[in-house]
């Protein structure tokens, strides 16, 4: 099954092109772009590369992976959308999972940044399931043992080391395998915010006066 995966949770956005079977993953290609706040502008060439690099064309992918979050509201809209429209349009299968879940290997405590100088986290056991999470934190005092993988940046504010790892197109692949084995267990594209947005409607009106 050729799939495209794409994660717009991070700074870093991915789009990737693999082949799936039986739990299998080979990755054609994989295009990574550090972002910022620029997913919008930067997702469909990261797109088009990746396709391009493995070689095949949009019509021949069969399905669509990508990442929930967690992560900023406008960022992760992107991703969620785009996936949502190739699959509306194209009448394909898409898989939604958590971010986290494809950030490293086995026993580990996922830590990326939430901003607000905060870390959002996930752990998992000896298999990579995940036990805990996902949550949003303040690292001072965190309380959700290592080993720890994700952004180094927090290593000193954890008081632990972290590994540096990232979202990658096999590790959203390995996530989504359980769905991508069963389709009729998908749920929904529901983007894991945790946060309300930082802009929100106000709560009143102002009246004004006429001059």
């Amino acid at each position: 099954m050729l799939l495209l995966a794409l994660d717009t949770a991070t700074p870093t956005l991915v789009a990737g092109v693999a082949r799936w079977s039986a739990g299998a993953v080979e990755v054609l290609a994989e295009e990574t772009r550090p972002s910022g706040t620029r997913h919008a502008e930067l997702l469909t060439p990261a797109v088009r590369a990746a396709l391009s690099t493995a070689g095949v064309a949009l019509r021949d992918v069969e399905g669509v992976v990508v990442g929930l979050g967690p992560g900023p509201f406008t960022g992760l809209r992107v991703g969620v959308v785009t996936a949502a429209a190739i699959g509306d349009a194209r009448g394909l299968p898409v898989v939604g999972v958590c971010s986290l879940d494809a950030v490293g290997e086995g026993a580990r405590t996922v830590v990326t940044d939430a901003r607000r100088k905060e870390v959002y986290w996930a752990r998992y056991d000896e298999s990579g399931s995940r036990v805990d999470g996902p949550g949003v934190a303040r690292p001072e005092g965190f309380a959700v043992p290592g080993p720890y993988v994700g952004d180094p940046a927090f290593a000193e504010r954890l008081g632990a080391p972290v590994a540096e790892a990232a979202v990658t197109t096999a590790g959203l692949l390995r996530a989504a395998g359980p769905q991508l084995a069963d389709p009729s267990s998908a749920g929904p594209l529901t983007p894991l915010y945790l946060r309300r947005p930082d802009a929100v409607p106000p709560a009143s009106s102002k009246a004004v006066t006429p001059t």
